[in-house]
């Protein structure tokens, strides 16, 4: 319904400030992007662009800083020979608090179709991850199921790996604690 006021809701225009169409000659290969970063950037990046109901005009200078975001992800819990480092450490009260804001404003988002304010939201997290040295399954776990919409490949490999059962994308969402 609201997007029906809207000529072309959350259309993405070329560099030109025009809308994309082969005929323009203005089109962006998404393959030539997935190749160069691979699908999960790529849909994370397209999610974090902005919100769904705005125009956005076409602009690769930000993909290769979620492509970053998505390897520091990684790195939480894979070292640089491929093994789990991912440990069953409790969390501090500060890591739990932001685990818990993190889990509340990307469930929001996600609800309202903010999927750019979902992305920020993990950003902080994953930042706040490193702050505090955090490599603990408490967190990384879900922190794997928030991200799963967005970069589902990678959210399946670290499931796996971090030791979770079935799929990510069947398993229960995470709840966020109010008082937390």
């Amino acid at each position: 319904e609201p997007f029906k006021k809207l000529a072309h809701p959350g259309m993405i225009f070329g560099m030109d400030g025009e809308k994309m169409s082969k005929s323009r000659g203005n089109v962006v290969s998404a393959d030539e992007i997935r190749e160069r970063v691979g699908a999960d950037s790529l849909r994370t990046f397209i999610s974090f662009m902005g919100p769904m109901d705005k125009d956005k005009p076409w602009s690769p200078s930000g993909i290769d800083g979620v492509r970053r975001f998505l390897d520091r992800i990684w790195r939480l819990a894979i070292d640089e020979n491929g093994s789990c480092i991912a440990n069953d450490q409790a969390l501090s009260v500060e890591v739990k608090k932001s685990l818990h804001k993190c889990i509340k404003k990307t469930t929001e988002s996600i609800e309202a179709m903010g999927f750019n304010t979902a992305v920020s939201a993990m950003m902080i997290l994953v930042n706040d991850l490193y702050k505090h040295d955090c490599h603990s399954k408490k967190a990384l776990m879900p922190l794997t199921q928030l991200v799963a919409p967005f970069a589902p490949h990678l959210a399946e490999e670290l499931w796996e790996r971090l030791g979770g059962t079935g799929f990510v994308a069947i398993a229960p969402w995470p709840q966020f604690k109010p008082e937390l």
